[in-house]
């Protein structure tokens, strides 16, 4: 299929054609059509999967055949939830409008309101804005809506995550009901459907992947460790696989600050993104990650979705999200449009509930690999099939009657055989991160994440064979994923 067997005008196939692109993405197979012939549209799709193209392509070119505008007034609106993406959607339909006589314009906050305004005085074809500051414009009467034709809400599901809802229904209320309108979103969770189910007219429905799955260009593992070993597994990471550019993700501002201290004063080039940076520092910190100027960027949940980094290579969650969707949504920013790309995140014990979220919604259990020299000092513990056959095991050598056992040995050795007659193996007690009690011999090996360690004698065969029964009782539900 062609740009041009989807009906888009010449002008608009020249200009992507100059861009590299040479097919529709499935998404835009389905859209496209639907909006030129001014259907409204509900679509479920991941970033990546080329819906900015989707809907701004025939916007464009619905803009250019039909109608005028007029001071203050916006002929389509488009609603987004982030600065960023604000930002991005803006440059797309300046790329996709080209040399195109039309007039397209950004409003968010974080930057001065008049010249946003200024812009507004002599009326727009496009407005691409977040709801607080398009509500400020207004409320001060700088915009109108009565020419409004089309209204399209990307990314909505964020938007109701990030609190917009009343916004919305102020800014909805004032539009004119006779327009078209497209939603579209990562999932149709029923938050969505009852937003829809209000805004929308017998719309054509698209769905061009399941919810919330990961894509199968992204190699995902992650790695067991303690939380204060993270700066420096990340750095030995840096170092061992001499990754290029790197996008970082960490869960708070000052968990960025913290590390982009550490990455520079180790020799790395690092920019940051978070809350705390104003517009233009953000902006100046994405086009330098873009231009390669630096190596890596760290930013908190506000670049996860959005950003279009050609050809980025690695995506680390120093921290996991969470908010379990955020994880398929900072994964997303590698392995676009068709390219390959690695995920790895670093895992630590107070992030297990965290992990089992993300495993249990992406449906899949993300491989384990440790770093020698990093092993966590308490467990990640497995999740799925084999979660679930060590959690049996575990209750089965718990209820199972026990003797007690008179103590002689060494100082030191009683705490060990009080965690045997508690049911946990002697060598499995810990004496400091990844040591244990009892000294390694030469064959032994680091038992790996989830593992059982059990010392020989009838005990450690009773929880064999019960490891072995919960084994075989989960093995048809393998690969599905943990559930909670």
């Amino acid at each position: 299929m062609t740009f041009q067997a989807l009906g888009l005008i010449e002008p608009l196939q020249r200009n992507l054609a100059a861009l590299g692109y040479q097919q529709p993405t499935p998404v835009q197979q389905q859209a496209i059509p639907a909006v030129l012939a001014g259907r409204d549209l509900m679509a479920a799709a991941q970033t990546g999967t080329g819906k900015t193209a989707a809907f701004a392509l025939p916007q464009l070119q619905r803009l250019l055949l039909e109608g005028v505008t007029a001071p203050k007034a916006v002929r389509t609106l488009v609603l987004v939830p982030t600065r960023e993406l604000a930002e991005q959607v803006y440059q797309s339909f300046r790329s996709y409008g080209g040399n195109l006589p039309l007039k397209c314009a950004v409003a968010y906050g974080g930057v001065p309101i008049e010249g946003q305004i200024s812009k507004l005085r002599k009326g727009l074809d496009v407005l691409v804005a977040t709801p607080g500051r398009l509500l400020d414009l207004h409320d001060q009467a700088a915009i109108s809506f009565e020419l409004l034709q089309t209204l399209v809400l990307d990314e909505a599901d964020r938007m109701l995550d990030l609190g917009f809802e009343r916004d919305l229904d102020i800014l909805l209320a004032a539009m004119p009901k006779q327009r078209q309108t497209l939603l579209f979103s990562a999932t149709f969770s029923d938050a969505i459907r009852q937003l829809a189910s209000g805004m929308l007219r017998d719309p054509v429905t698209i769905q061009v992947s399941a919810s919330n799955t990961t894509t199968k260009t992204v190699r995902q593992w992650l790695i067991p460790t303690d939380k204060r070993s993270k700066p420096e597994l990340l750095l030995h990471l840096l170092q061992k696989h001499r990754w290029g550019q790197v996008l970082i993700f960490v869960k708070t501002r000052k968990g960025v600050e913290a590390l982009i201290k550490v990455l520079q004063e180790q020799g790395y080039t690092a920019d940051a993104i978070h809350g705390d940076k104003t517009q233009p520092m953000r902006l100046r910190a994405l086009d330098r990650f873009k231009r390669r100027e630096v190596q890596l960027l760290v930013a908190t949940d506000v670049a996860a979705r959005g950003l279009d980094i050609e050809a980025l290579p690695q995506v680390v969650n120093f921290d996991l999200p969470t908010v379990a969707e955020d994880y398929v949504h900072r994964i997303g920013r590698t392995g676009r449009a068709g390219m390959e790309g690695e995920a790895v995140s670093l895992v630590c014990a107070d992030e297990v509930d965290l992990l089992r979220d993300i495993e249990s919604l992406i449906g899949k259990v993300l491989p384990r690999s440790e770093e020698a020299g990093f092993e966590a000092e308490h467990r990640v513990p497995e999740t799925g099939a084999k979660g679930a056959a060590i959690a049996a095991a575990k209750k089965a050598a718990a209820e199972a009657p026990r003797k007690k056992r008179a103590f002689t040995g060494p100082p030191g050795g009683r705490a060990a055989a009080q965690a045997q007659q508690g049911g946990k193996p002697a060598a499995a007690a810990k004496t400091g991160a990844g040591r244990s009690a009892s000294p390694r011999t030469a064959s032994s090996k680091p038992a790996s994440a989830g593992t059982i360690v059990v010392s020989a004698g009838r005990g450690a065969k009773s929880l064999a064979r019960a490891a072995g029964k919960a084994q075989a009782q989960s093995h048809p539900r393998r690969g599905k994923g943990s559930a909670r």
